[in-house]
């Protein structure tokens, strides 16, 4: 593994994002000295929060999986996840509507979600539920190491038993047919490959090296921190406050100071210098790059993942059917992809991820109300450059209506309190593309394909977030920062 060469005594993250606060953890265990700058007043980046009337929003990721990597970061200075956050399993993880108007649980619990799957679909595919929950058992273990929490420094990194063994899995086909080749009922298949969208690429298309995010969500268990998913940001950066880094919040990092091939010093829109001996960047990879110099050299530009219109809603209007999460599919599916991929416009009929974290913490509203958080998967401004400031707020009415059809009456009549965000919102944030998933994960920015996490020309700087390896949700931009801290402390 590459490393960063000379001296790496004070190291600056820029960015008090997941991806930084773990960079800082990791470094800060290593005995280096830390100082964290964040534009924000507040630690989280993407995972942001917003107070409006008395409700407390997450604006970033709602689903919490995997926190042994939470835990891995914080045990870094000594600390650990249960000193800091109450972390509540959420049974059932999510609960799937259909258009048919059945309904399912996902149970992380094996025999629970096999009894559940019999229920619904029959003897048959509950055999076949066991056998998938398997594979995707065998497919996690065998990327987590390798792939996942590995840096690459060539695509021959890859060669070796590991490779094959991802190979004999059928990592390498696609995930729709995977998972079909254990279930057959449209709902279960639909189920187990949603995540993909994560990824940015349609079920049919994405690898089925991507059924992982599946295992995270339906085996290993879906958590929610008591306060919100601000307390995981809040905690991260106490723990590094109190192991002896210095943050600097409400500051913006205008230019980076360069002596030959290394970053000397960090500068600051308020006209602070803050010399250091290497940097970790975990802003969008364009706002990275602008800093460094940097233009990339791939021969075919960067694809992003498709974007997202969220409504925050603070609402007199209880609906206990609703689980935690809850997946509202709509009928239709795979034109669902090509509508916000291919053709660049909102889905005709929506499948939208509609978040209640009051049904596990009550005090995230005022007495008696209830927080929602719809997100409606969309077209981001390159797929579709859409006029958001125009036909966000009919577009807004329409999820609302979508809503209200399929049961939750008197949705937009309760709501006393709500935040819209739209693809121009996340631009106007300075996500590329306007879309806060950033770069998919199709097969050519995937593991050594991605962006790299070290730029060339630049000796002592690194990259972490979700644009750079591993990729994409709180999992794999967790272990960018470790992967980041590596590159410095080897």
């Amino acid at each position: 593994m590459r490393t960063v060469p000379g001296r790496t005594d004070h190291v600056v993250v820029v960015g008090a994002g997941l991806a930084g606060l773990s960079a800082a953890l990791h470094l800060l265990g290593a005995g280096r000295r830390v100082t964290v700058l964040e534009r924000d007043g507040t630690p989280g980046g993407r995972a942001g929060r917003l107070d409006l009337g008395g409700y407390r929003l997450d604006t970033g990721p709602t689903v919490l999986t995997m926190p042994e990597l939470l835990d891995e970061a914080l045990s870094a200075v000594g600390s650990s996840l249960r000193e800091h956050v109450e972390l509540v399993p959420l049974h059932p993880a999510y609960r799937a509507e259909f258009a048919d108007g059945s309904a399912i649980d996902v149970h992380t619990d094996a025999e629970a979600m096999e009894a559940e799957v019999r229920r619904v679909a029959g003897p048959v595919e509950a055999a076949g539920y066991a056998r998938l929950r398997a594979w995707l058992t065998r497919l996690y273990r065998a990327e987590i190491d390798r792939f996942i929490g590995a840096n690459f420094d060539s695509p021959l990194d890859l060669a070796g038993p590991a490779l094959a063994k991802l190979a004999a899995l059928g990592g390498f086909g696609r995930l729709g047919p995977a998972i079909g080749r254990f279930v057959r009922d449209e709902r279960l298949r639909r189920i187990f490959s949603f995540q993909a969208l994560y990824a940015g690429v349609a079920p049919e298309r994405a690898l089925a090296a991507y059924g992982v995010i599946a295992y995270m969500d339906t085996v290993a268990g879906v958590w929610f921190p008591k306060g919100g998913m601000r307390a995981v940001p809040d905690a991260l950066a106490a723990a590094a406050s109190g192991a002896g880094a210095k943050f600097h919040y409400d500051t913006t990092v205008t230019r980076l100071e360069r002596t030959g091939e290394r970053v000397t010093a960090v500068h600051t829109a308020d006209g602070e210098r803050i010399a250091c001996d290497a940097v970790v960047l975990t802003p969008e990879l364009h706002t990275s790059y602008r800093l460094l110099g940097h233009t990339s050299r791939r021969p075919v530009a960067l694809r992003y993942s498709p974007s997202a219109v969220v409504l925050h809603a603070g609402s007199t209007g209880s609906w206990p059917r609703l689980a935690h999460h809850t997946i509202s599919f709509g009928r239709e599916w795979g034109r669902t992809f090509t509508e916000i991929i291919d053709a660049g416009v909102p889905m005709s009929d929506p499948s939208l991820l509609i978040t209640r974290p009051t049904a596990s913490d009550p005090g995230l509203a005022p007495d008696g109300r209830q927080l929602y958080f719809v997100l409606a998967p969309c077209p981001n401004l390159r797929a579709g450059p859409l006029d958001w400031a125009r036909i966000g707020p009919r577009y807004r009415d329409e999820l609302v209506a979508v809503l209200e059809a399929r049961g939750l009456t008197g949705f937009g009549a309760g709501i006393e309190a709500e935040h819209l965000v739209t693809p121009a919102d996340w631009a106007a944030m300075g996500h590329a593309a306007g879309t806060p998933f950033a770069v998919a994960h199709t097969f050519a920015q995937t593991g050594p394909f991605r962006p790299a996490n070290l730029v060339g020309g630049v000796a002592n700087a690194v990259l972490a977030g979700c644009g750079t390896t591993p990729g994409v949700g709180v999992p794999p931009v967790v272990i960018s920062g470790r992967l980041a801290a590596q590159r410095i402390t080897g």
